[in-house]
């Protein structure tokens, strides 16, 4: 296994490497690995194991009176209905 020094790393790039890889949760050099990996075919992209985040923009956008309404309407569909049971 070799080593690569790469020259020319500008505090700009150096800052989006840091945030791109800690978004993803991992190391630059892991971070700047895969890139390289797949942007010379190294890594197919993982299709069903991608996160999406195009639906981040609803979650919690209720007000307490509309979860406290949605909730109060799922605790009703959860009573047990003790005359079917028997």
């Amino acid at each position: 296994m070799g080593s690569l020094s790469i020259r020319g790393v500008d505090e700009e790039l150096a800052l989006l490497l840091k945030e791109a890889a800690s978004s993803e949760h991992k190391s630059v050099n892991q971070f700047v690995l895969e890139t390289i990996k797949k942007q010379v075919g190294l890594e197919k992209e993982k299709r069903f194991t991608r996160d999406w985040h195009d639906l981040d923009s609803l979650f919690g956008k209720w007000s307490k009176e509309e979860f406290a309404s949605i909730q109060g309407k799922i605790n009703h569909e959860r009573q047990i209905d003790e005359e079917l049971w028997k």
